[in-house]
């Protein structure tokens, strides 16, 4: 059984994930903590374990080409270095890969998810992909030169830690700027932000580069977007 589309999860922005309390904060909730995807990557590893199963997609398989897209429209040359922010089972780098990108990594703060990803990788039989437990608001020093930068739910679960929700999401934007090269683009697809509270949250040395199309919903007779997809470019 190969990877499956999951949808994010439920609460505000449409889709997702729990209700705003204020502007630019969320009510705490298990999936800003890192024992909660350590959890969810046990299971997941057990399942591909015992039947093959590759697990979830994050905001689903559209997600992933809206990316690819964009990517090919853009021209992005298949050497160009990709990271991977938060890469769960790895199943972008995966088809990142099969397109013939050669220099793709990710990271994830769950051991589990990298050794998840590595199996997966290894069934694939695509050797060249790196990945490397990382905690991104901590980085290593070698974290740095990034041709682009993507991020599919992972700012969103960190701006849900019941621990200094606020502070981290400034951290995340600083760790972004030092692992992006200069021109270097970032490429975010979020169920819990809208694109002018991006625009805000990412204001210090980004510039806004694209909106990419998601699909809308109409409820009560006004319309809108379960997810918001956009390009960045560090100044």
């Amino acid at each position: 059984m190969g990877a499956h589309s999951m949808a994010a999860p439920n609460g505000r922005h449409g889709t997702g994930l729990p209700e705003t309390m204020e502007s630019g904060s969320f009510a705490p909730s298990a999936l800003g903590t890192r024992e909660h995807w350590d959890a969810v990557y046990e299971r997941e590893l057990q399942a591909f374990q015992e039947c093959g199963d590759s697990g979830e997609i994050w905001f689903g398989e559209e997600s992933m080409n809206r990316l690819i897209k964009w990517m090919e429209k853009f021209k992005i040359p298949l050497d160009a270095s990709v990271l991977d922010i938060g890469t769960g089972n790895g199943i972008f780098l995966v088809e990142l890969a099969k397109l013939g990108y050669s220099d793709v990594t990710g990271i994830d703060y769950s051991p589990l998810a990298i050794q998840l990803s590595e199996r997966i990788i290894e069934k694939e039989g695509l050797p060249n992909i790196k990945l490397q437990v990382e905690d991104f608001l901590n980085p290593s020093t070698k974290l740095s030169g990034f041709h682009i930068c993507i991020d599919k739910g992972t700012f969103d679960a960190i701006s849900l830690n019941p621990d200094s929700a606020s502070e981290k999401r400034r951290q995340y934007v600083k760790s972004l700027s030092r692992a992006l090269q200069d021109k270097g683009f970032f490429l975010i697809t979020s169920c819990n932000w809208t694109k002018d509270e991006l625009l805000d949250e990412f204001s210090e040395g980004f510039e806004i580069l694209e909106e990419l199309p998601t699909p809308t919903f109409t409820f009560g007779g006004r319309s809108g977007n379960s997810v918001t997809a956009l390009v960045f470019q560090k100044k």
